[in-house]
C-alpha cells in the first residue's frame, strides 16, 4: 500500500502544466545569468569571497544553497 501510495505521489509531482514548465525555464536562465555574472567577475580579477557574494545577492530567492544551486571542486 506504500508503495503504490509513494508511486502515485511520484509521478503527480513530475508532471508540469505550461505554467509551471515556463516558470522553471526563466528560473533556470536566471540561476544561469546569475553564474555567468560571477564568471565575469572572476574574470574581472576580483577575489572569490567577493564574486560569492555578489552570486549570492542575484541568486536570493533562486535557488538552494549559498553557490545558487551548483558547487563544484576546486
Amino acid at each position: 500500500m506504500a508503495i503504490a501510495l509513494f508511486a502515485t505521489f511520484s509521478v503527480a509531482q513530475e508532471k508540469h502544466g505550461d505554467k509551471e514548465t515556463k516558470a522553471d525555464i526563466q528560473r533556470h536562465r536566471a540561476i544561469a545569468a546569475a553564474h555567468e555574472g560571477a564568471a565575469k567577475c572572476l574574470e574581472a580579477g576580483k577575489k572569490e569571497d567577493v564574486c560569492t557574494k555578489e552570486l549570492q545577492a542575484a541568486c536570493k530567492g533562486l535557488a538552494i544553497g549559498k553557490y545558487c544551486g551548483m558547487k563544484h571542486e576546486h
